[in-house]
């Protein structure tokens, strides 16, 4: 122990001295403001765009200026990517990827469809989506549905090598964008609902070659954690972190999944992401040993990582013992020079579905700020920023809202948010021309019944039922669209919608923000003050995320519809019982009202 100790603390030091770069091909390219080289915008995941042709006093005036059909009619994640003249198109399950000729009106230079036995569909939680394909070297890179992780030639879309990075079987899928890091290609795994065992997994970008896998529950060699030189909350996480904090072996289907964005500080050289859910959904069952409630670290978790290594610098838990489905895996926000109660912070923020957005100082994990996004969030009160206090970094919990009393299950209403939470995987985007966060939101509320369930591997391992609704008197409003002001912890402005804000956000040099909704609609408002300044309809909900790009001196700003994910499930896989889809179908009934299923990429641009 003493020897890796050492060896970690080698890892740990330089990296502390050394200062790395990321992939070259990928700073060139997304530094390059007529692409979209990269799935988050950046490596910071700020999803804003130094383009300002289309701004505030002309956005009004935008027009279809091409439209693209996918083939696929389910829930389309993502958007494409722009290197050049070639776009990037991919779609759900079957995951096909196109290169389209922006040159040559938009001609199909080439296709991939994978070959995927379709018995993944139903072990994939919250439908078939897929977040997108991302670049570096010359190469796209696909993370399919049943975890093949692809190496395409950008230009003539033949496989370079392909490797399988879990199994299906046991309820192990991919749906998220990987990060490329220098020579490596970083992704994650999907399936908590099933009892799976969460990782995150780098390959060498050159042949395919694992690099290092770095778990969320386990051993500490497992989760590649140092239990002198990781830290948590200031101090050194200890012996057994994770062990410590689980009832026997249950870490061994303990969820952790991560699926959600990645991003990366090239001067402190370290990855930033967040695991999911523990398995199972039945708290009263991954209780200790005296039937109390234990943390189950590292599931509900934001680490921060050496890419080189996998090495943990530093980990923080939100929501220890989770009670309610409240996943971590919500995207990492990098943002610099942040002024928090007089002092400067290079900062991660990040909107958990928990329903509290954390400011962090991401040298050290560091809580500075942490406060509800959504005032209906009535699971707790507050999250405990007091170092001195024994709670500290934890949730001040209520007690009404526990799905877990006296060891017993207890079925609970009326909690805010719902499992879904009040923001899930849909994007937020962060403006330096106004240093505020411009977030996607879901205000919906759930009554949670847990029951007992056993682990079959492959077969869903929830032990909850749940209904989805608005919160209480405000039928009809299930979204909102905010502006965060992450050094005080407060909305600046909030656009209320009808129905969950389920697409990611873009903010350009313009002054505009734009982002889609459950309905179909593609608006775009003024950054400053939330004023719609534009509305079209398009031919199926947006799940998507919008994202712009310049060809030939003209900006364009694009978006996928094609109805699905959680929200959506319903439609797209045709459900109609009100708690099938994890308890989403009831919630979202009325959607069929408004909107039908679709594959397509709208693009506009100005006249």
């Amino acid at each position: 122990m003493r020897k890796s100790a050492f060896l970690f603390g080698v890892s740990l030091a330089v990296l502390s001295v050394s200062p790395a770069s990321a992939n070259e091909s990928v700073f060139k390219e997304t530094e390059n403001p007529s692409n979209w080289a990269m799935q988050q915008g950046d490596y910071s995941n700020h999803r804003y765009s130094k383009l300002d042709q289309i701004n505030t006093k002309n956005v009004g005036s935008l027009r279809t200026e091409w439209t693209f059909s996918t083939g696929v009619l389910r829930g389309h994640e993502g958007s494409p990517l722009v290197i050049g003249n070639l776009m990037y198109v991919h779609t759900p399950f079957p995951n096909i990827v196109y290169a389209l000729d922006l040159d040559n009106n938009e001609k199909i230079v080439w296709k991939y469809t994978p070959k995927q036995d379709p018995s993944v569909i139903p072990v994939m939680c919250c439908d078939t989506v897929n977040r997108g394909v991302q670049y570096a070297d010359g190469t796209i890179f696909l993370y399919q549905a049943d975890t093949t992780l692809v190496a395409l030639d950008a230009k003539t879309g033949k496989e370079k090598w392909k490797v399988v990075n879990g199994d299906p079987k046991k309820g192990e899928t991919g749906t998220s964008a990987p990060l490329i890091v220098k020579d490596k290609v970083i992704v994650g795994i999907s399936g908590a609902e099933y009892g799976i065992r969460g990782r995150l997994t780098a390959y060498n970008i050159s042949d395919g070659k694992l690099a290092w896998r770095a778990w969320s529950t386990g051993s500490d060699k497992d989760i590649l954690v140092d239990p002198e030189h990781t830290m948590f909350l200031g101090k050194p996480v200890g012996k057994d972190s994770s062990l410590s904090t689980w009832n026997g072996d249950q870490w061994k289907i303990g969820g952790g999944s991560t699926w959600g964005w990645y991003s990366y500080d090239p001067k402190l050289n370290l990855i930033y992401y967040g695991t999911a859910n523990p398995g199972t959904w039945n708290p009263v069952q991954r209780a200790g040993p005296d039937g109390k409630p234990i943390d189950q670290k590292w599931t509900m978790t934001i680490f921060a990582r050496n890419p080189d290594t996998g090495v943990a610098a530093w980990a923080y838990q939100m929501t220890p013992f989770d009670e309610w489905d409240y996943d971590g895996i919500n995207e990492m926000i990098l943002a610099d020079d942040m002024t928090i109660n007089g002092e400067k912070h290079n900062v991660l923020v990040h909107f958990d579905r928990n329903g509290f957005a954390y400011t962090l100082d991401r040298k050290t994990g560091i809580p500075l700020v942490a406060d509800k996004y959504d005032p209906v969030v009535n699971w707790a009160t507050a999250i405990n920023l007091d170092p001195k206090s024994a709670e500290y970094g934890r949730p001040e919990r209520v007690a009404a809202k526990s799905t877990f009393k006296n060891g017993q299950d207890n079925n609970t209403k009326d909690v805010c948010p719902a499992a879904l939470g009040s923001k899930d995987e849909q994007p937020a985007s962060y403006s330096p021309q106004t240093k505020l966060f411009y977030v996607p939101t879901n205000h919906v509320c759930m009554d949670y019944e847990p029951f007992k369930v056993s682990y079959t591997a492959g077969q869903p391992y929830v032990g909850a039922t749940l209904s989805m609704y608005p919160p209480k008197g405000e039928q009809g409003h299930m979204g909102n669209f905010i502006a965060w002001d992450a050094s005080k912890g407060k909305i600046v402005w909030s656009k209320p919608e009808e129905f969950s804000v389920w697409s990611g956000a873009l903010t350009t040099a313009g002054g505009i923000v734009c982002y889609g909704t459950l309905e179909g609609y593609f608006k775009c408002l003024d950054q400053k003050d939330g004023k719609e300044l534009y509305k079209y309809k398009t031919p199926s909900g947006i799940i998507g995320n919008v994202f712009t790009y310049e060809h030939n001196g003209k900006q364009y700003i694009g978006v996928y519809s094609g109805v699905g994910g959680w929200a959506g499930i319903g439609l797209a896989a045709g459900l109609t019982n009100p708690t099938d889809g994890l308890g989403a179908v009831g919630g979202y009934a009325s959607l069929a009202n408004y909107t039908n299923l679709g594959g397509s990429l709208t693009v506009w641009a100005l006249p």
